[in-house]
C-alpha cells in the first residue's frame, strides 16, 4: 500500500478510536471517521499480540494490506479507517479475508461503487 494511502501517526489512529463510528463482525472491527480535508482515503492497521506471535500478526497485515490495496480507487474519498483483527482472523486465508472486509466495509458504507473482483 502506498504511503498516501497509510495512517500512521498515532494521533490519527487516535481520533479515528475517539471520533469514529465502528462496524464490526466475527474477524474485524472497522473504525470509519469521516475527515473534513481533502484527499484520498486512509487506513490503519492493527492486529493485537493476543493473536499471535510476530509471524502470525505480519501474515495478517500483509493480507489486509492486499486486499485494501485493491479497493482503494473505488473507495469514498476523505475518510480514515482503522481495522482491528479479531482471534477468528488468525485462521482464515486470502479469500475469506477479502469477504469478511467487503462485509464490513459494505455496512459502513466505504464503497462509492462495487470493489473489483481481483
Amino acid at each position: 500500500m502506498q504511503q498516501e494511502y497509510r495512517l500512521k501517526r498515532r494521533n490519527d489512529f487516535r481520533r479515528v478510536f475517539r471520533a469514529g463510528e465502528s462496524f464490526a463482525n466475527r474477524q474485524f472491527v472497522v473504525y470509519v471517521f469521516r475527515r473534513t480535508e481533502p484527499g484520498p482515503s486512509r487506513i490503519g492497521i492493527s492486529v493485537s499480540k493476543k493473536l499471535g506471535k510476530a509471524v502470525v500478526r505480519n501474515r495478517i497485515k500483509r493480507l489486509i494490506k492486499e486486499v485494501t490495496r485493491h479497493w482503494i480507487p473505488v473507495m469514498k474519498p476523505r475518510t480514515d479507517i482503522v481495522i482491528i483483527a479479531r482471534m477468528p482472523a488468525k485462521d482464515l486465508d486470502y479469500h475469506q479475508i477479502k469477504s469478511s472486509l467487503r462485509h464490513v466495509f459494505a455496512r459502513a458504507k466505504l464503497f462509492e461503487q462495487n470493489p473489483p473482483a481481483v
